[in-house]
């Protein structure tokens, strides 16, 4: 198997190289290659609706191919369960739907309980989890002890969920893109949008870097540059980004197949046979402008688990001080200069996870790390992604902002924007992914202690999926 991350480095700041015209026409341009940009095409694809995908660097290679690959209802936010439970079902047709391999496998998910504390959590969270009638359940000790033999250190039980699973992030999304690419839809990467034009208050079209596109309907899928891109529209997207570190390992043969997490380490198995390691708990927020702008609206998160978050100032303030936040369409733009966000692993948090993981599972004592990479991981306040149209301007629809939890629950929420494209039903409800939630946090001191209070420290807590 090759891995996409293995081009994270060569793509990052290289000029554009495209060399497919761009077409004059199509009913819905999405801004974005992610999986939720591609996986949304996908689906308008299949209804028969001319569709382009225009990506700034190439398919998947920021987030969509750097999480951990978990599939995950378990834990989940009440408001991102029936996506999550929606999702599931379309990974488990999706190997069927591409016709090529994306490692989806359903192996179960383990988050294992260090004290009376974790088990009151998920207890609480169980009451969520019986209403969709999940099949989540708590393990005590004897039951934990059967499963994991040779597990060290003292633990109260788990939290699992035999129907979740995992799918491999450097080939899920390629396979929808080649998917999608056989039922007529065009990606064309190496290609910045620039702006949106309206007219008469709707989406007249977009222009990119090689040229104009007209469309009905534009879908920003843009993942951590949502922020920026909407500032130039004038609209206020409220966001963040965390980096998170990974890690992989070779061939290993011992560990347990399926997917666990402690408070700080976490592993899954690959389909090449080893397994992509993190530690739980440990990401990194870069001290920017944004920081500052956005203070009150992440300040509950930060209250309620800031310790989960590891604050640093350095040059990336200045960097995106100096950032344009505004443009034409005839001007070179912040997305041609930076074409892929590739931050650095913290080698210090991946070696602590790596020890922490040896210290619980021994299988893990002769793991040979083969790679290691960063990934920036785009947060909303309340860690709730927004998928919304946008009130002014008809015929746009944003769909980002999902906290680390874009690959598990994307193909539902794409499946979402399609519907609302086509005015079909929806797959599930859009009502907790409304952009307006967003403006109303950090306004009075009420409103910043009320509702979700993670953000941030959700991101940090749970795995970049």
């Amino acid at each position: 198997m090759t891995d996409t991350i293995t081009q994270f480095s060569s793509i990052t700041d290289r000029k554009s190289q495209t060399t497919k015209p761009i077409p004059g026409r199509a009913d819905v341009v999405v801004v974005g290659g992610g999986i939720i940009g591609i996986a949304t095409a996908l689906f308008l694809a299949q209804r028969g609706i001319s569709v382009v995908v225009c990506e700034k660097g190439h398919v998947a290679c920021e987030q969509s191919s750097r999480n951990w690959g978990w599939v995950r209802k378990m834990g989940r936010d009440p408001a991102e369960i029936p996506m999550a439970i929606a999702s599931a079902k379309l990974w488990a047709g999706m190997n069927a739907l591409t016709g090529i391999e994306t490692g989806f496998r359903e192996t179960g998910i383990y988050y294992l309980c260090k004290d009376q504390k974790d088990i009151q959590k998920y207890e609480e969270w169980l009451a969520f989890a019986k209403e969709h009638d999940l099949d989540s359940s708590l393990l005590r000790q004897s039951s934990l002890k059967e499963r994991f033999p040779t597990l060290k250190g003292h633990w109260e039980g788990a939290l699992f969920t035999k129907s979740d699973g995992r799918a491999e992030p450097s080939m899920a999304t390629q396979a929808m893109a080649a998917s999608l690419r056989t039922r007529g839809g065009q990606i064309i990467e190496d290609c910045a949008v620039r702006c949106i034009e309206t007219a008469a208050g709707s989406v007249h079209s977009v222009v990119t870097e090689h040229g104009e596109i007209r469309c009905k309907y534009v879908i920003l899928a843009t993942g951590a540059w949502t922020r920026l891109f909407c500032g130039n529209l004038g609209i206020d997207f409220p966001q963040l980004k965390v980096i998170g570190s990974v890690m992989r390992t070779q061939r290993l043969d011992g560990p347990p197949e399926c997917a666990v997490a402690g408070r700080d380490f976490a592993f899954r198995k690959r389909l090449d046979g080893g397994y992509t390691i993190a530690q739980k708990n440990a990401n990194i927020a870069q001290v920017v402008p944004d920081s500052f702008r956005l203070f009150f609206k992440f300040l509950p998160a930060f209250q309620s688990e800031g310790n989960e978050i590891r604050l640093r100032f350095g040059p990336q303030f200045f960097k995106e001080m100096n950032t344009p936040k505004r443009w034409r369409s005839d001007q070179l733009t912040p997305f041609e200069t930076t074409r892929v966000l590739n931050p650095k692993p913290s080698k210090k948090i991946l070696s602590e996870g790596l020890r922490n993981l040896r210290r619980v599972f021994p299988e893990f004592a002769n793991a040979k790390v083969e790679q290691s990479w960063g990934c920036a991981i785009d947060v909303t306040p309340d860690a709730v992604p927004v998928i919304d149209t946008v009130d002014g301007i008809s015929g746009l629809v944003i769909a980002s902002g999902f906290s680390g939890h874009g690959f598990g629950i994307g193909p539902a929420a794409a499946h979402l924007v399609a519907d609302m494209v086509t005015a079909q039903r929806p797959i599930v409800s859009a009502e907790p992914f409304k952009l307006a939630r967003l403006w109303k946090l950090g306004k009075s001191r009420e409103e910043q202690t009320r509702g979700h209070g993670s953000g941030l420290t959700s991101a940090a807590r749970d795995e970049p999926r």
